[in-house]
């Protein structure tokens, strides 16, 4: 490694730990303020008092460079704790970051004040104030593509898939760094990820689909909504945590209507939902849409709902802070809802 780009790549990117800091009174002093401090502190409320509501199923989406950006021990202190017990992430999130992070890689902090040419020749990969090494992303999409290797040919719902990453990495990284991928792998959380090709697994089953003689590994989207589909199905009362929004949030509201027209019969709409987003509505797009406009597609009811409209680095640890010292989560079993799927 150059001097040079071992200079760019030299200050590691530290996680944020919720069990660093008690943030419960300063929330609910925000909740005295007003504007998005208000917001803020009625969405920790109703993620709280959704942990407490023990026949609820909780679901965290994730949409955005997250795990790059600090926030990895954060949802693995919520899975440890029983606070989740379903993911729907990008691809980035959950391969690009976590599992690159579980195979002993690091993200760095950087800045977008660079000549992006210079990082270009370096192999260094920006995500705006954060620095990549490349060649160790190539490690990762390789690690993708032996993954592949090892299975039998066939279509994986990305669960599926996912499943086999944490498995590889209770395998060959056990004692590596904190994972949500291998911390989901042991509680039996499953981890959906709807657009899973559009991350360094798209450039591992690249590599297979090309080189792989005979029948191959695919990923079946389709299999992918039935699937959490049946969640809802198995679990009538849901929650919804949503740290951005894109794909993660509309597939996971859209889990509602589809139980509906699988039982041809009402299916009660999420009880409850909060998503952190800088997203505008009045564009007309999803990500800033607001959980009272998906109300009118059946999916989301509008008593227990709060739209924080806050960059996430900033709300999704005083959130998932507030609730994590509340406590409420003490003596809540987790749900193992990957047995739903094992035959």
């Amino acid at each position: 490694m150059s001097s040079r780009k071992s200079a760019l790549l030299s200050q590691k990117v530290v996680h944020v730990s919720l069990n660093d800091f008690n943030v419960v009174s300063m929330v609910d002093a925000m909740g005295k303020t007003a504007f998005q401090a208000r917001n803020l502190a009625r969405a920790a409320h109703i993620v709280d008092q959704m942990v407490a509501d023990r026949e609820c199923v909780v679901i965290l989406t994730l949409a955005g460079s997250l795990i790059s950006a600090g926030l990895k021990d954060v949802i693995v202190s919520l899975l440890e704790a029983n606070m989740v017990d379903a993911i729907v992430s990008t691809g980035a999130n959950i391969v690009d970051q976590d599992f690159f992070e579980a195979l002993g890689f690091h993200h760095y902090v950087g800045t977008p004040d660079v000549d992006d040419h210079e990082l270009r020749r370096l192999m260094i990969d920006r995500i705006y104030d954060t620095f990549i090494d490349e060649e160790n992303l190539r490690v990762c999409d390789d690690t993708i593509a032996q993954i592949c290797g090892a299975l039998s040919p066939r279509p994986y719902s990305s669960r599926e898939f996912i499943v086999e990453m944490g498995s590889y990495l209770q395998r060959h990284h056990s004692n590596g760094p904190k994972s949500i991928v291998r911390t989901a792998f042991e509680k039996e959380v499953p981890i959906f990820v709807p657009a899973f090709s559009d991350c360094s697994a798209g450039f591992g089953l690249v590599h297979h689909q090309h080189f792989a003689k005979g029948p191959k590994v695919t990923i079946d989207s389709a299999a992918d909504f039935y699937e959490i589909t049946q969640i809802k199905l198995a679990h009538p009362d849901t929650g919804i945590l949503m740290v951005g929004g894109g794909v993660p949030k509309n597939f996971v509201q859209d889990i509602v209507v589809a139980a509906e027209i699988i039982t041809d019969q009402d299916v009660a709409m999420h009880k409850y939902a909060v998503q952190i987003t800088v997203a505008d509505e009045r564009d007309g797009a999803l990500s800033g849409s607001t959980l009272k406009e998906a109300c009118s597609w059946g999916k989301v009811d509008t008593v227990y709902e709060q739209m924080v409209f806050s960059e996430a680095t900033i709300a999704f640890p005083l959130i998932a802070g507030y609730a994590y010292h509340k406590g409420s989560w003490k003596g809540r079993e987790g749900k193992r809802l990957n047995r739903l799927f094992t035959s």
